[in-house]
């Protein structure tokens, strides 16, 4: 029996502390508070500094709330470089010590901490990784932490107003001008987003109204889930398995993923068949646990039937007792193998009819070294000898007789330290296939549809209803006798 290590409490603990400083709206007011206090450190214990500090941190909290309300990704950005210069023009006002303790402070986090040291530990990353790192954090479109073209502004603006506040004695007329200006970036944000923001992919509204009444397709489904997986290098990379069972089964060519294109907000949608704002994980930063709506893991278990989901620690969030969790902290040489030995280790002792696998390794080299370079590719060919050598094992146990396999990734990445969440290009079409029991074989299909859809199509395939929330929709395209 293999032996896995499962992610500890303590892992578990820390992948949540550290998603408030990876995500972006947490990650915001934490750092401006943090360069804030670090500023005045040799003043937070004398008299009076907390009666100027204090009103001018209140008056600044409306600004941080519109920070922390709308993000500025992608074509976005340009908006927070202009309200930074329209602050530094209309209040005449810089603070050299903010910008230079912000900025020294921030490409440590970024660049050495967090690009170098972090993914050393984690992932074996070399302890170089800071000489490519530091581009690929000028470049990242998304709107986590690690997005300087975002971030900075946003900090230095919100610095820059403590630091005018607090620099002369508070008067009526500074703190005016000061919530002014913060209504003017309000609205302005307000205007950017309603004007610009328009790739959020529309959801379908109308639950699922296909249900296999007829009996199940499949005896077990297996998902094979390339975590944070582009589907043009997906196209580019040479992967001989892969390529002769997608050509036994359908292929879907334009799969889209939810927004925004974070892992468990991806997994929820799948796993659910609904929209982000239905079932109420809408960032890795999940402030209540569990999901608002049913997963298919719930149908299996109403129905007598089991359901597992193997994956790392963040999964546990939204999918609780129903993941079999696996450390991720290991060189990314062996996160893969140990995940798929921890779904054989779920075969073998639960025989669920539905085994949904996460593999990290395409994501995690992606966030390391980025995807626009050839381990990236070279990442996605190791990951199709693995898949091959776990679909044998399956074989071999009897665990694939009467299975479907579904191959997809939950999200793509784009440019930068392998964005997600926002869906630049790279991010937004995922690899989808499906072969084995109950599926057509040799067609491909171009017509639309989202990983939403894989809930509902799991649960036509084994003969149960649909989660009730579900809007995805079956992927009927590819089913045996389905239509």
């Amino acid at each position: 029996m293999d032996c896995v290590k499962a992610a500890s409490g303590f892992e578990i603990l820390a992948a949540r502390l550290w998603n408030v400083l990876n995500e972006g709206k947490s990650f915001h007011p934490v750092f401006v508070l943090g360069v804030f206090l670090l500023l005045h450190v040799g003043e937070v214990f004398g008299a009076g500094f907390w009666g100027r500090a204090l009103p001018a941190l209140l008056i600044l909290v409306p600004l941080v709330v519109v920070f922390v309300r709308y993000d500025f990704p992608l074509k976005l950005r340009w908006a927070l470089w202009v309200f930074l210069a329209a602050f530094v023009l209309v209040f005449r006002f810089v603070d050299v010590g903010a910008l230079a303790l912000a900025l020294g402070l921030y490409v440590f986090f970024t660049v050495f901490f967090w690009g170098t040291f972090y993914y050393h530990l984690r992932t074996g990353a070399p302890r170089t990784n800071f000489v490519r790192f530091w581009r690929l954090v000028l470049e990242n479109p998304d709107s986590t932490s690690g997005n300087f073209l975002e971030q900075v502004p946003k900090a230095l603006l919100v610095l820059f107003a403590l630091e005018y506040l607090v620099s002369a004695p508070l008067s009526a007329g500074r703190a005016g001008a000061i919530l002014a200006f913060t209504v003017a970036v309000g609205v302005g944000g307000w205007w950017v987003h309603r004007r610009f923001f328009d790739w959020k992919p529309v959801y379908p509204a109308e639950p699922t109204k296909v249900v296999n009444r007829g009996g199940a397709l499949a005896k077990r489904v297996i998902v094979v889930v390339i975590d944070g997986c582009r589907l043009d290098r997906f196209n580019e990379a040479e992967k001989p398995y892969l390529e002769r069972m997608m050509a036994d089964g359908t292929v879907y060519e334009s799969v889209e993923t939810v927004y925004p294109a974070r892992t468990v907000v991806c997994f929820s949608s799948m796993l659910t068949g609904a929209a982000p704002e239905k079932h109420g994980i809408t960032s890795n930063l999940v402030l209540k646990l569990g999901l608002k709506v049913e997963s298919v893991f719930d149908v299996l278990r109403r129905s007598g039937k089991k359901g597992r989901l193997v994956g790392i620690a963040h999964l546990i969030d939204a999918f609780g007792d129903d993941v079999a969790s696996v450390t991720s902290v290991a060189h990314n040489d062996k996160i893969d193998g140990n995940l798929i030995a921890a779904g054989r280790r779920e075969l073998e002792e639960h025989d669920p009819e539905l085994l949904v696998l996460q593999l990290l390794a395409v994501d995690q080299n992606g966030h390391v070294r980025g995807t626009r370079y050839p381990e990236y590719v070279e990442r996605i060919e190791i990951t199709d000898n693995l898949i091959e050598g776990f679909m044998s094992w399956c074989e071999e146990k009897g665990f694939l007789e009467d299975t479907a396999v579904v191959l997809m990734a939950d999200h793509g990445q784009g440019i930068g330290i392998g964005a997600h969440g926002h869906l630049s290009e790279g991010e937004r079409f995922v690899p989808f296939a499906m072969w084995g029991s109950g599926v057509k074989p040799g067609q491909t299909v171009t017509a639309p549809a989202s990983v939403m859809d894989l809930g509902p199509t799991i649960c036509y395939l084994l003969g149960v209803e649909p989660p009730a929330g579900s809007t995805g929709r079956v992927l009927e395209d590819a089913l045996e006798g389905a239509g």
